[in-house]
């Protein structure tokens, strides 16, 4: 088994119903559960400023899955919630699923790249992330609460 982090992130929609029922899915994959979840946050558009805030999370998963086969269930659930990776890079979607981290993977490719390459830019991402695990070491990057106490969180709030 491997610990792996998952973020999750959506801005159409019932973005609240989308991002339950991923984690519900994510804790359905074959040798997979989920260890711990994070918070929920809003936070403002990243990349592309004119769509709606974001809702954000994070989940903490033990998995017997390779990165591969972990990646390609990802991105199933999230073409079960009707996402199309088509268009504009950073635009509105109903959920985004992106794997950050997993323990004792590095890899640097064009469909997979751990760790994800552009957390220590991302509060959206670092905040729930550094609920599960503010020591986690990101090779190359450094550990999760320190990147995050580097960055702007104006316009992050947590969601009761």
């Amino acid at each position: 088994m491997s610990t792996a982090y998952v973020a999750l992130g959506s801005n159409l929609g019932d973005s609240r119903r989308y991002l339950s029922e991923a984690i519900e899915a994510m804790a359905q994959l074959p040798s997979t559960r989920v260890a711990a979840r994070s918070r929920l946050y809003r936070t403002p558009p990243w990349g592309m400023l004119e769509q709606p805030p974001f809702l954000n999370a994070a989940v903490q998963l033990d998995t017997g899955l390779s990165a591969d086969e972990l990646l390609d269930a990802l991105l199933a659930i999230e073409r079960a919630a009707g996402r199309v990776r088509e268009g504009e890079r950073w635009g509105p979607r109903t959920l985004d699923l992106d794997l950050l981290h997993m323990d004792g993977v590095r890899r640097d490719g064009e469909r997979l790249t751990l760790p994800h390459p552009r957390i220590a830019e991302r509060a959206f991402v670092l905040l729930p992330l550094a609920d599960l695990a503010p020591e986690l070491e990101l090779p190359g990057q450094g550990k999760v609460g320190a990147l995050l106490a580097a960055l702007d969180r104006s316009g992050c709030e947590v969601l009761p």
